[in-house]
């Protein structure tokens, strides 16, 4: 994939900004190690590293239109329908001068200017300077797979894939003020769309774009989900299902570059794995490679309401049944520990601890033989395979169905801290604010709006930062993930499939398991849901507790500025968990995240305000 930034300014020249601007483009390298570039105008500049997968030598960017004073873009994605958009645009007299998709975003735009995101089918984020309208688009995806983070400053625009890139400029100091403790601390498992956690940095919302010009800046949606009666029958859907899904996925196997798939022995991955290992053999192409995950000890590990069972069996059951070439990825204690600050400079704010870093891990491993991945994130937001979706209480909570019954780290903030954020005020405006986004059905059943109502806050609350933790540790190695259940079309058309269709008999994802039931294996398509596993490793634990304990007895530690010190010393010293950021079962996920926030605190230099 690649890496976007640059810089709006109506009142300076940044013709002479040429510094900044480079020094901005420079912290996204790993994002684009193939190549970079940087494009000055007098008030607009644009910077740009590419991973090259499609058209290498012909995809170089910023990318110019020919005519002079025109439009320039720096593009970050895949258009997984270009090859009918190129089609079309040269019926409407376009030339090409390349092969990439990169062009037909460009060309695309100067056809339909502001209505061209509404065609694209793929997974994208860019920025285009008009010079001829003197306006800067932003533009992300349907589903936010792509990020694009962006800041208004007194005369113009910052903008940026990742935060870093934007508080490269000094017009953004990196400062935390209620509002980002209250998402740090109170909502870290869902944080607000939009919200980019340093005070003023937003990010683009998924299906809109950012116009700004010399007198506003505003944002614009171009894609919502719409709410309409579901009128197939049962095997009208599966097979309905079954087209869309295996389009979405031979569309994405679209690469100049080598392609694998991520494969955990569950349903989803499983399914994406041999959709694509039956594209690969339709075009009489060699067997597809995959890669798990695995710890030492893991299969001595109890199973919990999160992780039902080792993936290690069902893995090598699909691999053979498929017919992959697969590579399992064994991660030790001490990797996880060195990985730690490399996950926290790729994702730019406290994540999930030792889960980001063993996904760090394999990426690497995944990125020494494939630059592309296809993975099985996002089917259980869609078809509703998480617990909350089959859980009564959580559901009629009156709140996250996820955060029902559970103790979130703002529990952990100082008294007076507490009583500025609200977190509990927070989370409850921020629950309703989502519900009343939701696109209603007139004449619904109340339990079933009530499912729809949980759908709507799984794919805009929680989805969002399982693709952008996917997406930014992916792209610390230079990894480009792809997730065909977040093609649109896909779930446009579940959102109005009804849940007793999406989950028939009860069963969890049924509507999935039958839709693809003949290629896999019996026991993969009927595992239960097992989330991505974490690691029992018990030096990893040993060595978080060691870390807390230093923190206590720092006296200049910047995360007692906000947590209270007493109370997690009682803690420790009763031998009681920490809240953690994530709703899943991990004991030493709220030790990971008082580190974590220390360790970010100290690095970014975060002022409090």
């Amino acid at each position: 994939m690649c890496g976007v930034t640059g810089w709006l300014d109506w009142a300076d020249d940044l013709r002479l900004r040429a510094d900044t601007v480079r020094r901005m483009t420079g912290t996204l390298i790993c994002r684009g190690p193939d190549a970079d570039g940087v494009w000055l105008s007098r008030h607009a500049a644009l910077g740009h590293t590419r991973l090259a997968v499609i058209d290498p030598d012909g995809g170089l960017q910023p990318f110019a239109d020919a005519e002079p004073a025109g439009a320039v873009l720096a593009y970050n994605g895949e258009l997984y329908n270009s090859r009918e958009l190129r089609a079309e645009l040269e019926a409407h007299g376009h030339v090409f001068r390349t092969r990439s998709d990169t062009e037909v975003v460009l060309r695309a735009h100067l056809q339909w200017g502001h209505r061209a995101p509404a065609r694209f089918n793929g997974i994208y984020a860019y920025a285009l300077w008009d010079a001829r309208r003197e306006e800067l688009l932003l533009v992300r995806d349907h589903l936010g797979i792509k990020p694009l983070y962006w800041h208004r400053h007194a005369d113009g625009v910052l903008f940026g894939s990742e935060p870093k890139a934007v508080l490269a400029n000094p017009l953004l100091p990196a400062e935390l003020d209620a509002e980002g403790v209250a998402e740090l601390f109170a909502l870290p498992a869902a944080p607000s769309a939009g919200h980019g956690l340093f005070r003023g940095l937003h990010e683009v919302r998924p299906g809109h774009l950012v116009l700004a010009t010399r007198h506003a800046v505003r944002e614009l949606r171009y894609w919502q989900l719409e709410s309409a009666p579901h009128t197939d029958d049962e095997p009208a859907t599966r097979a309905r299902v079954r087209a869309l899904l295996a389009d979405a996925v031979e569309r994405q196997l679209a690469s100049d570059v080598p392609l694998c798939t991520l494969l955990s022995g569950g349903v989803d991955s499983s399914a994406i794995t041999a959709l694509a290992a039956a594209a690969r053999e339709r075009r009489g192409q060699g067997k597809i490679t995959s890669f798990s995950v695995d710890f030492p000890g893991s299969a001595d590990r109890a199973p919990d309401a999160w992780r039902t069972s080792q993936d290690a069996p069902y893995v090598r059951a699909a691999a053979e049944h498929i017919g992959t070439v697969h590579t399992s990825v064994l991660i030790p204690d001490d990797d996880l520990l060195e990985a730690r600050d490399a996950v926290l400079r790729a994702r730019d704010r406290p994540g999930w601890g030792e889960m980001d870093a063993s996904l760090h891990l394999l990426f690497r491993e995944v990125r020494r033989r494939s630059t592309v991945a296809l993975s099985g994130e996002a089917a259980d937001e869609v078809f509703g395979g998480y617990p909350y979706f089959h859980d009564a209480p959580a559901l009629a909570s009156g709140t996250f169905p996820w955060l029902h019954g559970r103790t979130t780290p703002a529990a952990l903030l100082r008294p007076e801290v507490r009583a500025e954020v609200r977190p509990a005020e927070y989370t409850e405006a921020a629950y309703r604010a989502s519900l009343a986004s939701v696109p209603r059905l007139a004449g619904e059943d109340p339990a079933d709006a009530r499912v729809r109502e949980t759908f709507h806050l799984a794919l805009t609350r929680w989805l969002p930062p399982l693709l952008d933790r996917v997406d930014r540790v992916s792209m610390s190695v230079g990894l480009e993930v792809r997730v065909p259940f977040c093609d649109h079309r896909l779930v446009e058309y579940l959102w109005n499939v009804p849940w007793a269709l999406k989950s028939p008999g009860g069963r969890a994802k049924g509507l999935l398991r039958d839709a693809v039931r003949d290629l896999l294996p019996p026991q993969v398509a009927d595992r239960p849901k097992s989330g991505y596993p974490s690691t029992p490793a018990v030096r990893y634990t040993e060595v978080l507790a060691a870390r807390a304990r230093e923190l206590l007895a720092d006296p200049a530690a910047p995360v007692f500025d906000l947590v209270d010190r007493d109370l997690v010393r009682r803690h420790l010293a009763e031998g009681r968990p920490l809240p953690g950021p994530r709703t899943a079962p991990n004991p030493v996920g709220g030790l990971d995240h008082l580190v974590q926030v220390d360790e970010w605190l100290r690095a970014y230099k975060v002022a409090l305000r």
